[in-house]
């Protein structure tokens, strides 16, 4: 019996069928599949669909973002941070990572320029909201740019998405069968050490796979890549359940069934994005 009023944490729908996580398991199944399906065909076609593609799914998350901060009376300054994150990306595969570095600096510049013909009130929250949805959202997102210039990239792309992705299956299904424990209950109360040492078995094994299939590299890079991708995608789940309760809400979006919204399918891939970049990048230089 429930002894206070629910959190949007835990408040469920009943009509809907959900596993211990709260998932519409057959209906997140449905969608990943749907998803997956389009960065296969995407990526092993014309690159610059690819490009497409998650430019597109960037502009939804950073709506989600923005539609999330107004309900807490933080108004992102949305148009130089779209604009700006497009630059960001579009740079980071057109000039490399000096451009990426320069698009980001000119849209810093843009948020508090644009800020300026709102008023005093709220100009530092605002302008601060601004900066962090462009850090947080398009900024790692050029480092999956700069892995897809090379002509292995569509290879490297892959990669960093298996392994990742493999953080949340891993996760999830070590979670549901043997969770016990609680990783961090302050944040996301259905976490578990045991669902974390399931993502770490999967990205360790999706690493040696994928590095030695696809890339050609040594087994142990294909490892320690899975390895560090396990700690940057608990990261990414972490960080964005932090700012969902801080916020109060449950989903940034209702997009996708079984998943909520479309940052919460970004979250471990953005924080990901740059370290599997480097690594791959000290790991087998691109030709």
């Amino acid at each position: 019996m429930a002894t206070g009023p629910q959190t949007p944490q835990e408040t469920e729908d009943p009509e809907k069928p959900k596993g211990r996580t709260g998932r519409n398991l057959p209906a997140a199944i449905g969608v990943g599949v749907v998803l997956g399906g389009l960065v296969v065909l995407t990526l092993l076609t014309v690159k610059a669909t690819f490009l497409l593609y998650m430019g597109i799914a960037l502009a939804i998350a950073l709506a989600e973002l923005t539609s999330a901060l107004a309900k807490r009376d933080i108004n992102i300054p949305a148009i130089p941070v779209a604009v700006g994150g497009a630059a960001v990306v579009i740079c980071a595969y057109w000039l490399g990572p000096r451009g990426a570095l320069a698009a980001f600096g000119l849209t810093v510049i843009a948020v508090v320029a644009w800020r300026l013909t709102g008023g005093a009130s709220g100009y530092v929250k605002d302008t601060t909201a601004g900066v962090f949805a462009a850090a947080y959202i398009p900024f790692p997102a050029a480092f999956v740019a700069l892995m897809l210039v090379p002509a292995d990239g569509p290879r490297r792309v892959l990669t960093f998405i298996i392994v990742t992705i493999c953080s949340d299956i891993g996760g999830y299904f070590a979670g549901i069968t043997v969770g016990r424990h609680p990783m961090a209950p302050a944040i996301s109360p259905k976490k578990t050490w045991e669902g974390f040492a399931g993502s770490a078995v999967a990205c360790l094994i999706a690493g040696w796979l994928c590095v030695t299939l696809l890339l050609h590299g040594h087994w142990w890079q294909g490892l320690l890549t899975g390895a560090a991708v396990v700690l940057a995608a608990t990261t990414g789940d972490l960080v964005e359940s932090m700012i969902k309760r801080d916020l109060d809400i449950k989903d940034m979006g209702t997009l996708l069934p079984g998943h909520g919204g479309v940052l919460e399918r970004l979250d471990s891939l953005l924080v990901a994005a740059p370290v599997v970049w480097l690594l791959l990048t000290v790991f087998i230089p691109a030709g």
